[in-house]
């Protein structure tokens, strides 16, 4: 919903071939209702009415059920990251690698994106059979898992979201520990910079490779493994942002009489 007209609605819509319907809020009045008017903008501006933009997760029965705002407008969570976030689906296909104590599969909400999309990315880990890795918040000298992303001016990372370990009890050194067996999953969320932000590392094709790493020490019944650093990337391809502006009216219709 915007605070366009529908003419203006119609052209953008036909332009772009959308698949879904778009609502024109004209005088912005269920903008104001919502009380998500942009008061940052004077009222003499030709921009004057927009909305902070968000987006509102509504049920069937017409309750809210989440909603996402950002306070800097450049910056939007995709509809991507909003389905794995909300609804659990699984985001769009990356890399799988295997060692010899587990399997890891990259996956991100988006693959294409825009600057300032706010991005999730993910780390699906299966161990494997009578393997497990320790969680973070472990004491003494054991070795938690940790998942880096590497820094850079081109993206800013969120922080992580770890699961909660279970408890396993070490019955040869008598005692319990925070662990990860079988499968888990790591989420983040990676925002997208502004055009001079990353226009130093977009490759020709307009893709933004970010690095990052996963640590773990694996341990069996018996073994405890050396620790391990597995190099990990995630591919985006930054697309180039649509600024053609619709017309406020469509032109009148001539006569050939």
């Amino acid at each position: 919903m915007t605070y366009d007209s529908p003419a203006v609605l119609k052209q953008f819509s036909d332009r772009v071939s959308l698949a879904y319907p778009l609502l024109a809020d004209e005088g912005s009045k269920v903008i104001r209702a919502f009380g998500i008017l942009n008061t940052n903008i004077p009222e003499d501006n030709q921009f004057f009415g927009v909305p902070f933009p968000g987006t509102y997760i509504v049920d069937a029965q017409g309750t809210v059920k989440s909603k996402y705002f950002e306070d800097d407008y450049r910056e939007r969570f995709t509809a991507g990251s909003i389905l794995v976030k909300d609804f659990g689906l699984l985001g769009e296909e990356g890399r799988e690698l295997t060692t010899k104590h587990l399997k890891l599969r990259t996956w991100a909400s988006n693959t294409k994106a825009y600057v300032g999309s706010r991005v999730t990315v993910g780390l699906d880990v299966e161990l494997l059979p009578g393997m497990h890795v320790y969680a973070p918040g472990v004491q003494d000298s054991y070795k938690p898992i940790d998942w880096k992303i590497q820094e850079s001016p081109a993206w800013v990372t969120l922080a992580g979201s770890y699961p909660k370990g279970r408890l396993l009890r070490l019955r040869a050194i008598n005692e319990t520990v925070p662990v990860y067996q079988g499968k888990f999953r790591l989420t983040r969320e990676v925002v997208v910079g502004q055009p001079k932000e990353i226009a130093a590392a977009l490759t020709p094709d307009r893709e933004l490779k970010v690095q990052a790493w996963f640590y773990y020490q694996a341990c069996d019944d018996k073994i405890c493994y050396a620790p391990v650093t597995v190099p990990l990337d995630y591919r985006l391809y930054i697309a180039e942002q649509d600024r053609t502006r619709a017309r406020k009216s469509q032109p009148p219709t001539t006569s050939s009489k």
